[in-house]
């Protein structure tokens, strides 16, 4: 896959977009050092937790956060990175209230002259109603959006001709179009009326889609207008704290780069386990031919292994290969993670009589996993361990009941004996009232969800 390069209206990056809490100033040099080597251009500022950007998006940063943030958009140029600042008003902006519209220009002003010249408006997971006063003036939630983001856009035009200007849709994917959040003709107005040079960001047919096609960014830029820049959550993890996700950048097609604005990637909270995501991500940005989401992934694991040095010795690639590939994508397991699983629901479904040699097969793989997320206390990057640990202890747990469940099922006599294990007692294995409600519902292969047959 030989390097090929993007137009440099290309936007292609980082979206620090996430709910939960903002990466560190440490780790946002480390990425942006990531970006500058790697190909990357554009990283867009967008923490959900960042009081100022979404639920005090009217009051201005105080002098000591303002300079920080200075100091972020400084490392950004250094690096000739792109930074986008971003405001996210819609949760109780009056939109028909020019007061709102002279406040969120002051914001953007206040990081203008900090060195920022691209900026964004977003609106998204928001109610979608309008107040009477805003109903009134402008009719739909659309165009009352385009109205103040079109008087933004002029501003911002006017004191940098050359910046970028990204609005973020309250429907921002397929499925919440089909459903007309927003309204009726909700996207068609924003093709209509949003201006032409302001970027539209998109998730793709899904919040967290697991493809995105060309046929379907076309079909999406029809109706906008304009190509859409991705907004990918592919390895966002904000919504599910017990998982993360290091697979490659998957299931979108080199040609998406010629049907798009920008791919641009809001991943997993912890920064840390982005490296893969991110990698992967450049490497199809910049790739020329055939491209391979498998190797691309497996080439960037190996580059990432020597963060993996346990007590100064470096882990084995076998190793991070089946934690990775058990922590892969949000739709579906790595390879070897995959056969691990089906090894056990084969046996699971046999009597034990007639395990024979899988079953010991079955325990060597669930062991080593088992055992290196054991080691993994001891790794000498701890930023990296704590990102890691609440998520490979409940692995741990769950590999160490099946393992002695399929050890005791095996020894001769107790096929039919009943298992228990000290180590996982009611209350405390899976247990809370979180853990309760989840077994209340069973999620069916269609995605329908049916009650939990009642307890025998």
């Amino acid at each position: 896959m030989a390097p090929t390069a993007q137009p440099p209206t290309f936007l292609a990056g980082v979206i620090e977009g996430f709910y939960g809490p903002p990466w560190s100033p440490a780790e946002r040099l480390a990425l942006f050092d990531w970006m500058a080597a790697w190909g990357l251009n554009t990283y867009l500022y967008a923490p959900k937790d960042d009081l100022q950007h979404r639920i005090r998006w009217r009051e201005p940063y105080a002098a000591d956060a303002a300079a920080r943030l200075g100091e972020l958009i400084g490392a950004c140029r250094l690096r000739q990175l792109r930074f986008v600042y971003a405001l996210s008003p819609g949760l109780d902006i009056r939109y028909a209230q020019e007061a709102e519209i002279e406040t969120l220009r002051a914001r953007f002003e206040q990081v203008r002259a900090l060195g920022a010249q691209d900026f964004a408006l977003l609106f998204d997971d928001i109610p979608d109603r309008l107040h009477d006063e805003d109903a009134q003036r402008f009719g739909s939630f659309a165009a009352a959006q385009c109205h103040v983001a079109n008087t933004l856009f002029d501003w911002a035009r006017h004191m940098a001709p050359e910046g970028r200007f990204l609005f973020c849709p309250t429907a921002y994917c397929g499925r919440m179009a089909e459903r007309q959040v927003g309204g009726p003709g909700y996207l068609q107005t924003l093709g209509r009326e949003l201006a032409s040079g302001i970027d539209v960001l998109w998730t793709g047919p899904e919040i967290v889609s697991r493809e995105i096609s060309v046929a379907h960014a076309r079909e999406v830029a029809q109706v906008l207008r304009r190509r859409p820049v991705i907004w990918d959550n592919l390895h966002a993890n904000d919504y599910d704290g017990r998982r993360f996700f290091c697979g490659p950048y998957a299931g979108r097609p080199p040609a998406l780069r010629e049907a798009v604005a920008g791919l641009l990637s809001n991943p997993n909270c912890e920064f840390p386990l982005n490296y893969v995501p991110l990698r992967t991500l450049a490497a199809l940005v910049r790739c020329a031919g055939g491209w391979d989401a498998r190797a691309a992934y497996l080439a960037a694991l190996r580059e990432w292994l020597p963060q993996f040095s346990l007590l100064g010795r470096p882990a084995a690639f076998e190793d991070l290969l089946l934690l990775g590939d058990a922590f892969y994508l949000p739709h579906e397991e790595g390879p070897e993670a995959e056969a691990l699983f089906a090894s056990a629901a084969r046996l699971l479904t046999r009597p034990p009589t007639s395990w024979g040699s899988e079953a010991d097969e079955f325990r060597q793989r669930a062991v080593r996993l088992r055992q290196f997320c054991t080691r993994l206390a001891a790794l000498d990057d701890r930023a990296l361990f704590h990102a890691l640990c609440r998520r490979i202890w409940e692995l741990r747990e769950e590999l160490d009941l099946l393992e002695h469940y399929i050890e005791f099922k095996a020894q001769p006599g107790n096929e039919n004996a009943p298992f228990r294990s000290d180590f996982h007692l009611p209350g405390t294995y899976r247990g809370g009232l979180v853990a309760r409600l989840q077994r209340l519902l069973v999620q069916q292969p269609d995605g329908t969800f049916q009650p939990a047959p009642p307890p025998s």
